[in-house]
């Protein structure tokens, strides 16, 4: 593996730099005026004969962060990026990427926007430089200029020891991030990365999701990542988008998809020392008896923290105090006591399994939905 990419992005922005096409001051709805908005999607909505693939799809994408379209494979993710891009009408519905409507301009839209579908395709016999250049010349990117951004773009992604190399010399990895520098050549507002890191060890994983999350940070760009990994999109997207059963059933941070899709309440974990059955039984109780607390559950081994699940009115900070209080009041030995935010793995199956919730979407959002071959 090459050398890691640099410590810092500059945020660059090179002369001719296109600019989204600004919207109608007055326009509502899918043209409504946004500082921030690089991708909106309004209802859109993909059908293959009967089979629905994208359903009045709500979606909207902000610069400075990373939406994680997050589904099995076959879910439907895919299709929805075609539309984006404008390699596939939609059915119906409409969208806008950096102001512009795909299916009407889909060509300025990828001149727009860096793309790295899942399987990453370069010629092999030719090396890292020259696909990039290749790519820079169907850009219409003049030469002196892209000469500069291709050396940027290399070092950004680490690969500027390997650059002249022949393509089918690279490993996984390195055509991974080779297929993110060939999407930054433009100089994008947004990047749309489809499975970015399928098959790759995991220390490449890292760099890519390192590289991914400064792209944001230093240069405010919006990316969408679509994946079903899980602990990678939870690691590095701002705000999460879950596909399950042909559907978009639920959108927004960890936070607010963990008030939607988690227990309802607030969970935390106290330990507490005993010496045997009798004085776990009395913690528990006293646990228990506490005003403000659903429930409390035994850990899966003798010794665990209690799991307190409180109400979903309750305060957890307030919680925790009242906890300390009487724990001490009972003295009982408190070993720790800290809140606890589930996972996207159990915020994923949990909402997979309640179907007839998927209607609306958190944060405010409208419904979504989402299903059919990617």
């Amino acid at each position: 593996m090459s050398a890691g990419p640099r410590e810092r992005i500059a945020p660059k922005r090179r002369p001719g730099r296109r600019l989204a096409a600004a919207a109608d001051p007055g326009a509502g709805g899918i043209d409504a005026p946004t500082d921030s908005i690089r991708i909106r999607t309004r209802a859109l909505t993909k059908r293959y004969d009967d089979l629905v693939a994208v359903d009045r799809l709500d979606l909207e994408v902000h610069a400075g962060e990373i939406f994680g379209l997050l589904g099995q494979n076959g879910a439907g993710k895919t299709t929805t990026i075609l539309m984006l891009l404008g390699l596939t009408e939609p059915t119906a519905g409409e969208a806008r990427v950096v102001g512009l409507d795909p299916t009407r301009g889909p060509l300025e839209v990828k001149r727009r926007v860096g793309y790295m579908p899942d399987s990453v395709g370069f010629y092999g016999t030719m090396t890292g430089r020259q696909n990039l250049r290749y790519t820079a010349r169907l850009n219409r990117i003049e030469r002196t200029v892209a000469e500069d951004t291709i050396d940027e773009v290399l070092d950004q992604v680490g690969l500027t020891s390997r650059a002249d190399d022949r393509v089918d010399t690279y490993s996984r990895g390195m055509l991974q991030r080779l297929g993110i520098a060939d999407a930054l050549v433009k100089d994008p507002e947004v990047l749309i990365l489809d499975e970015p890191t399928t098959a790759i060890d995991p220390l490449g994983v890292v760099e890519i999701l390192d590289l991914l999350r400064r792209l944001v940070d230093e240069r405010g760009i919006a990316i969408l990542l679509s994946s079903h990994l899980l602990n990678q999109v939870q690691s590095v997207c701002d705000r999460i988008g879950i596909f399950a059963a042909g559907r978009l059933i639920g959108q927004g941070s960890m936070a607010q998809l963990a008030a939607r899709f988690g227990e309802g309440a607030g969970h935390l974990e106290v330990g507490i020392e005993t010496t045997g059955t009798d004085e776990a039984e009395r913690a528990r109780a006293v646990l228990s008896e506490v005003a403000g607390v659903a429930r409390v559950t035994a850990g899966s081994r003798a010794g665990d923290p209690w799991n307190v699940i409180i109400d979903a009115d309750a305060d957890p900070a307030a919680m925790r105090a009242v906890i300390l209080g009487v724990v001490a009041e009972q003295d009982l030995a408190l070993a720790s006591i800290r809140a606890v935010q589930p996972s996207l793995e159990d915020i994923y199956r949990k909402a997979v399994a309640r179907p007839g919730d998927h209607a609306g979407a958190v944060a405010g959002h409208g419904s979504a939905s989402e299903g059919g071959p990617s």
